[in-house]
């Protein structure tokens, strides 16, 4: 078993250095690369400068897959010369200019109109719509090119609203790739089938893109699967979206076959066609059960002659399960994949579903989403927040697996919006993508039992819903503010993530082993990571593996590994993809193979029914095809043991991974194997081998004893934490009271993990880690109580959680998660302990208030939250006082000197001191002030003393995130300037000194973006040049 342990070890190893190994074609450098700009983005306009050396100029705009309201401005772009001349470029001649989206414009924005930032006109500049790329020429006496980049108001905000827009700029004096000057030939009107060529798609240096097959052997590919003799089986959507009627017969699952071996497929037929089958998503094939994903039945279909022909008379068709929302949706049922533990695993966009296992059980997947076209067979908004027959509450997106027979369904996960596909690695672990509403796309580790946030908890809201002030998009999309949600992985952006796949073996050079592959139909390429165990989840270190240089061609649905070792990718082709359109009158698609240089496919036959030809198909590259391996051996029982048990030897650690689930069901020897695994001084084995004996049905509560006390691993005690989650509250309360005692403060997952194991029994749970730990004093929480509390949010933690919000003693960061944590908490008792709170002057007390309105309508309307807030004063919406408060505005310039000058007079800070009190109107200092402005403590040590001078200077030049000001007109006249706090009714805003005014929505005219800084300027404050230079030596003191 030595070997056994060195090997799992050493996969974690190899995948952490393998991504520096698999580097894709080596392209050029960009000069300068802007950060992502976003309509919400404090700041949305950027000044760069370059040394030129070459003569051309590409200038890039990258959509970042999102391509929605994308309109981007080159601001006042100038070419400096040796001599000094300033030549304005867009006087210019360009020799290519191409937009994704409308035309590039001179001194206009995409649409024709004024270049507009902020509010700020610009008359010189470039209009354009992401992606796109202008090409120039320069002359040869050059040296340096300057500009503004910035997103135009015109895309970046519709009427009060912010848009989804997300633009990354890029300058390259070498063409870049991945973009181009022009696009491929493309033909929308066209029925004859269109490609994009290999040469058009960046791959890694060291393999090879080829077609494998184009239409018309196949058309429009949403999903595809490999059987064990390296066929492709195909679903098609040439019905997708508005074309429902396309193709009146149905649409197809097709087979093809390269017959003679020579990398190309050479033959096509088809499977089924069934009117019922429109745009289906998912295909499988496991031996000679192919099963569809086609709302509102996941249907298999028998193929019992097995000449992959479909014949009602001879083959059967089963639906499986039946009540999935969506058909003809994009937000439905998709594929299923075999996991290592026998199961199949499928996953279900935000539609809604409620469906019957075989056992009986109910399952019922709640929300509020119900649009996009499509057909809906079940009320998923009548059941939201319902809880299920398995008594747990499951909303939105979610994922599952089952017995092949459809029995003994599991929900692994849920509150995602669209997650298009996952895959299960043979250790376990699930990986999946997801789309993004905004820009907010994500590949995750999906924990069991794991919660996303798309939804409320009890299926009623959108996470817009609950966005709180100050969230960007990805933290609230996600809602990673709130307990009982899971870390969202790695979040990049808009997209239209697709089919995902992991590789572990196969054709591919071995740094492969570990490649998780996440297709993006949106951005136009295939994601890469190696995920690395780290602490109790994994690191996601994103890369490009496969790009498009096509401009807007390449829609890649699916990726999956081939019976033959070889990555297959399927391209869509239509460039409506992604947006839940279609454009392409040809339904063109092509399956591209990615494989070294000069592979030659080669398949061993493998009889399926024999444990020599079983071992064969479990050891396969292919993931479904492996599932009937496992089926035959499990079968065999203790005669496979030693085939299965010479597995362990094997030189590559997922296939070991692959043996150890069937250890335990291959009699009381391969039992015993097992249970000698959980004491290997590896932790990866360990934790595969809690996994496996679970799955074989052992008691969770006759393994914890060897875990829940000593064990180092943060992931084996997050397994076994999940396990507990169905088990008896008095039987499982101690044990998760000394997990949690092992939590660090900052391990978000492993929290989670313990708070789901804790359910329906976290007041037990918290006061045993109150007693073990001593805890008395409610001021003395260490940090990570104070986190656990937060998960578990009991009710009998309501008082003590009271005392730290009221404290004067705590820290600001720490009364805050106190109020955060009574928010959580279901109970009258919570709310009459808020009010107390809102009743506080300083921004503590108003963050109760903003939580109270906000809860009075949500998850709190029961508490009559509003009655308490009229009683105490604190807002009674018909005698509300409305107090205007007006930010003036600077008028001519400013009377200071240069920056430059005022850094070289010396500072007095005990001067700086008296005079930095004219800045606690909007910042604390010191314990003096208010918290309104961004914290001056350790600013100047962070970001330097001259870009301290610009900011009090010229404040609306560059504004601190998350202090973007707003002004809410009143119908009856008059302005507020200030933070908004909440947009809704009431609309809570806080001016200059920490006022705070809660205005009913009927007195609200609009509430709109300042435009400027909410911060009064050096010059309006009356301070001199000594003066700032006192004011930053005192700064420069605070620690």
């Amino acid at each position: 078993m030595a070997r056994l342990l060195v090997l799992f070890t050493g996969l974690v190893l190899s995948a952490a250095c393998a991504q520096e190994e698999a580097g894709t074609t080596r392209a050029p450098e960009p000069l300068y690369e802007s950060p992502v700009l976003r309509s919400g983005d404090p700041q949305r306009l950027h000044a760069f400068e370059i040394a030129l050396t070459r003569p051309h100029l590409y200038l890039v705009v990258s959509s970042e897959g999102n391509k929605s309201h994308d309109w981007a401005n080159w601001i006042e772009p100038e070419v400096v010369m040796r001599d000094g001349t300033v030549l304005d470029l867009t006087t210019f001649s360009w020799k290519t200019a191409a937009s994704a989206s409308g035309q590039v414009h001179r001194g206009r924005n995409y649409r024709g109109g004024p270049l507009l930032v902020d509010g700020k006109e610009f008359a010189s500049g470039l209009g354009t719509h992401a992606d796109s790329m202008i090409l120039f020429e320069v002359p040869g006496n050059a040296t340096t090119f300057r500009a503004k980049v910035a997103l135009d108001d015109g895309g970046a905000v519709r009427g009060t609203e912010l848009t989804p827009a997300s633009v990354r700029f890029l300058v390259f004096d070498r063409e870049p790739t991945g973009f181009t000057s022009g696009s491929l030939p493309f033909n929308p009107n066209s029925t004859d089938p269109q490609l994009v060529a290999p040469e058009h798609i960046s791959v890694p240096d060291d393999l090879e893109l080829t077609v494998w097959a184009t239409s018309p052997m196949l058309l429009n590919p949403t999903n595809m699967d490999t059987d064990a003799a390296g066929r492709i089986w195909v679903a098609e959507g040439v019905n997708y979206r508005k074309n429902r009627n396309r193709r009146p017969e149905g649409d197809r699952i097709v087979v093809l076959e390269d017959r003679d071996g020579d990398g190309k497929a050479d033959s096509s037929h088809v499977f089924v066609q069934d009117p019922e089958l429109v745009a289906p998503l998912g295909v499988s094939v496991f031996d000679n059960q192919v099963v569809v994903a086609q709302p509102p039945h996941l249907i298999v279909y028998t193929d019992v002659d097995r000449n992959r022909v479909f014949d009602p008379d001879i083959d059967k068709r089963e639906n499986l399960l039946t009540g999935f929302n969506g058909k003809n949706h994009d937000h439905s049922l998709h594929a299923a994949v075999a996991g290592p533990d026998g199961k199949w695993y499928f996953n279900h966009g935000n539609c809604g579903a409620r469906f019957t296992d075989k056992d009986g059980v109910e399952f019922l997947i709640g929300g509020p989403y119900k649009g996009g076209g499509g057909e809906w067979f079940v009320d998923h908004q009548e059941v939201a927040g319902e809880p299920s027959g398995d008594g747990h509450v499951w909303v939105g997106g979610f994922a599952a697996k089952m017995n092949p027979d459809g029995s003994g369904v599991r929900i692994i996960g849920h509150g995602f919006r669209n997650s298009y596909e996952h895959t299960v690695t043979s250790f376990g672990d699930v990986f999946q993508n997801d789309n993004d509403d905004p820009p907010a796309c994500r590949t995750t580790w999906l924990m069991e039992g794991g919660f996303l946030g798309f939804f409320s908890p009890d299926g009623q809201r959108s996470w817009r819903a609950d966005q709180r002030p100050g969230q960007n998009v990805p933290e609230a999309h996600w809602r990673q503010w709130d307990p009982g949600t899971l870390p969202p992985g790695d979040v990049y952006g808009g997209g239209s993530p697709t089919g995902i796949c992991f590789y572990e073996n196969g054709a591919l050079p071995s740094k492969y082993a570990g490649l998780l592959a996440s297709c993006d139909a949106g951005r136009k390429e295939v994601l890469g990571y190696y995920p690395v165990p780290e602490g109790s989840n994994f690191k996601l270190t994103r890369f490009p593996l496969i790009k498009s240089a096509a401009g807007d061609l390449f829609r890649p649905s699916d990726i999956m590994v081939g019976a033959d070792g070889a990555l297959y990718i399927s391209d869509w082709f239509d460039s409506g993809v992604g947006g839940h359109n279609s454009v392409d009158k040809s339904c063109s698609g092509t399956i591209y193979r990615l494989a070294p240089r000069g592979f030659q496919p080669r398949i061993p036959a493998a009889d399926p029914d024999s444990i020599e030809g079983a071992i064969a198909l479990l050891c396969s590259p292919a993931q479904n095809v492996r599932h009937r391996g496992f089926e035959t051996l499990r079968e065999a029982g203790e005669k496979a043991l030693p085939a299965v048990r010479e597995l362990l030897g094997h030189y590559n650690g997922y296939i070991q991974a692959r043996a150890v689930w069937l250890l335990p069901l291959l009699g009381a020897e391969g039992l015993r194997i097992t249970r000698t695994l959980l004491d290997s001084p590896d932790a990866q084995t360990r934790l595969l081998a809690f996994r496996a004996l679970r799955n074989a049905g052992e008691d969770p509560l006759q393994m914890v004893g060897r875990f829940y006390a000593n064990e180092p691993s943060a992931a084996v005690r997050r397994e076994v934490a999940l396990s507990l989650r169905d088990a008896p509250a008095h039987r499982k309360a101690v044990y998760l009271a000394y997990l949690l005692q092992r939590c660090r403060a900052d391990d978000r997952t492993y929290l989670e993990a313990c708070g789901l194991g804790a359910e329906g029994a976290e007041e037990m749970v918290w006061n045993n880690v109150r007693n073990s730990a001593r805890i008395v004093n409610a001021l003395e929480w260490p940090d990570a109580f104070a986190r656990i509390t937060w998960r578990l949010h009991p009710r009998a933690a309501v008082g003590a959680l009271t005392e730290r919000a009221l404290s004067d003693t705590l820290s600001r960061e720490a009364r805050f998660l106190a109020v955060e944590t009574l928010a959580f908490t279901d109970d009258p008792r919570a709310a009459t302990s808020l009010v107390k709170v809102a009743k506080d002057k300083g921004p503590v007390g108003t963050e109760a208030a903003r939580w109270l309105v906000h809860l009075g309508k949500t998850r709190w309307k029961d508490f009559d939250v509003f009655s308490l807030l009229k009683a105490n004063k604190l807002y009674d919406p018909e005698n509300q006082t409305v107090t205007e408060a007006i930010v003036p505005v600077f008028e001519g310039e400013s009377r200071l000197p240069a920056p430059e000058q005022i850094l070289a007079l010396k500072g007095n800070a005990e001067k700086g001191r008296t005079t930095a009190a004219r800045c606690v109107m909007c910042h604390r200092i010191e314990d003096q002030g208010v918290d309104y402005g961004p914290s001056l403590r350790g600013w100047i040590k962070n970001q330097g003393e001259a870009r301290f001078l610009r900011a009090i200077i010229d404040p609306s030049a560059e504004i601190a995130h998350g202090f973007s000001g707003s002004v809410v007109r009143l119908k009856e006249g008059g302005e507020i300037h200030g933070l908004v706090l909440s947009p809704r009714d009431p609309v809570i805003i806080q001016s200059q000194g920490g006022t705070v005014q809660m205005i009913p929505a009927r007195k609200v005219q609009t509430v709109e973006p300042l435009g400027r800084s909410l911060m009064l300027s050096a010059d309006q404050l009356g301070l001199s040049a000594q003066d700032l230079a006192d004011v930053m030596a005192y700064l420069k003191g605070l620690n």
